[in-house]
């Protein structure tokens, strides 16, 4: 499993339908090593603290595997690295076989895998298209925000390692499925419900659905 690309971005102003919207949803790949500490990392920053960023959303992955799939999905795109918004966009690190809670070591840093990413009205202007929030939903292909743990550095092309897998709990893409459908496994739901390292948001959600 490889670190891709490290992508950061400042806020910025975005004129939409007549508004302006300010956004962090822009980020460009970084060169060298990129510091991750406290709730974010080194040049990154978020714009609305309400929905985006936080010690529950500190840091957003996502697998550069989905690139064939968008490829084909929205043919003449660019899709550079960090075009989802990603901080970190990784190889081998797939929602199915990543767990709410599981640790994982990139560089000299930690990260906790807190929840899905659930897509909001920024992910439309970003690719100019206001259909985007609902097929980035129905792809499944959600990525993953984590909580930094240990501070250290990463950098493109670090090895990265699970350091240690969360016992009992749910898969990113089980827990994404759950959150955009109705239906859900009443086991799967209670274990979600239960999960002290879900971002309290989520958990609170699958809380009230066992009520």
């Amino acid at each position: 499993m490889t670190l891709i690309s490290v992508n950061t971005g400042r806020p910025r102003d975005v004129h939409v339908g007549g508004e302006t919207v300010r956004t962090s949803i822009w980020k460009t790949p970084r060169e060298g090593r990129v510091r991750a500490a406290g709730v974010n990392l080194d040049g990154d920053e978020q714009s609305d603290l309400s929905v985006h960023g936080g010690p529950y959303k500190a840091v957003y992955v996502y697998p550069s595997e989905h690139c064939a799939y968008w490829c084909d999905q929205l043919p003449g795109v660019d899709l550079r690295w960090g075009i989802f918004g990603e901080n970190l966009t990784t190889e081998g690190l797939l929602e199915g076989d990543v767990y709410i809670g599981d640790r994982i070591r990139i560089g000299t840093a930690e990260f906790e895998v807190t929840q899905p990413r659930q897509p909001c009205f920024k992910l439309g202007i970003r690719f100019g298209r206001e259909d985007m929030p609902k097929r980035f939903a129905a792809s499944g292909r959600s990525g993953f925000y984590v909580a930094i743990i240990v501070e250290g550095d990463v950098g493109r092309g670090d090895r990265i390692q699970i350091a240690q897998r969360a016992s009992s709990s749910v898969s990113v893409a089980d827990i994404f499925a759950m959150r955009m459908g109705k239906d859900a496994n009443p086991e799967l739901l209670r274990r979600a419900a239960s999960l002290g390292c879900l971002t309290p948001s989520w958990r609170e959600h699958f809380r009230r659905r066992l009520r």
